[in-house]
């Protein structure tokens, strides 16, 4: 047997212990410490990832679970926030849930995936905090170490002791984001600000006033003058705590 062959069946036992035979030359003590030491890791980077989801768990079901994802999920890194986010692909592209799985399983996975990639983005050096009072033509962006997402869940008040078995009262809109302080926050949205920053969010540059224009042709019964009005208030405090902000142009990064 050529050592790559030896490499691969030593992998696959490791990742697979109960369905796959060790190497027939390597002795079963050095083995169980190669499979604990490499499980022990995996484990422990996924649980400090997903705390909430974990909770939701008793040892054996949860230990079945990160099981399930070392052996039949590929890693392509070894780096703590890539593999988190394996775990999540995972969860949503290969995994089959079972009757020990909530059914809210994928949503409160990335939500809290969203909360870890948020706290440790790098923020972008072109973000400008805005001290003046944004105006109806200003160009919009949402900061660098923010992010909008939505569920059918509530996903921030699952707990062991809450556990909706079905989407009931949604959708659920949050922004997660880093305060003035590096400090990872969250704020709950209701369906029209969601809208607004989701907006932001994917049209960069984008004005108040162009915001309100568009959203008038969505929703019936609102004007663009009253989306104006209400979007100038919004936005401004979301400005205040440094979720929109402007954007330096090209020469004044050249210059500082």
């Amino acid at each position: 047997m050529s050592f790559q062959e030896v490499q691969a069946s030593f992998v696959a036992h490791i990742k697979d212990p109960d369905n796959v035979a060790k190497p027939s030359d390597v002795e079963e003590r050095r083995m169980k410490i190669y499979r604990e030491l490499f499980f022990n890791n995996v484990e422990g980077f996924v649980a400090s990832a997903f705390p909430v989801l974990k909770s939701l768990y008793n040892q054996c079901e949860w230990y079945s679970l990160v099981r399930k994802f070392f052996a039949q999920h590929s890693c392509e890194s070894p780096y703590f926030l890539e593999i988190s986010q394996e775990f999540l692909h995972f969860l949503e592209n290969t995994y089959q849930p079972t009757e020990y799985d909530p059914v809210f399983m994928y949503e409160l996975a990335h939500y809290e995936w969203v909360e870890l990639n948020v706290s440790i983005l790098k923020r972008e050096p072109s973000d400008r905090i805005r001290d003046e009072r944004i105006q109806e033509n200003d160009a919009l962006y949402l900061s660098s170490v923010a992010q909008c997402v939505q569920y059918t869940f509530p996903v921030h008040q699952i707990q062991t002791d809450f556990q909706p078995s079905e989407p009931e009262g949604g959708p659920y809109g949050f922004v997660v984001y880093r305060d003035h302080d590096d400090e990872t926050q969250f704020i709950a949205l209701n369906p029209m600000t969601s809208l607004l920053l989701t907006s932001i969010e994917q049209n960069p540059g984008v004005s108040i006033l162009q915001l309100s224009e568009q959203i008038a042709q969505q929703i019936p019964g609102f004007s663009a003058e009253q989306l104006l009005l209400g979007a100038l208030q919004t936005l401004q405090q979301f400005t205040e705590l440094g979720i929109i902000v402007d954007k330096k142009n090209n020469s004044a990064l050249l210059r500082s």
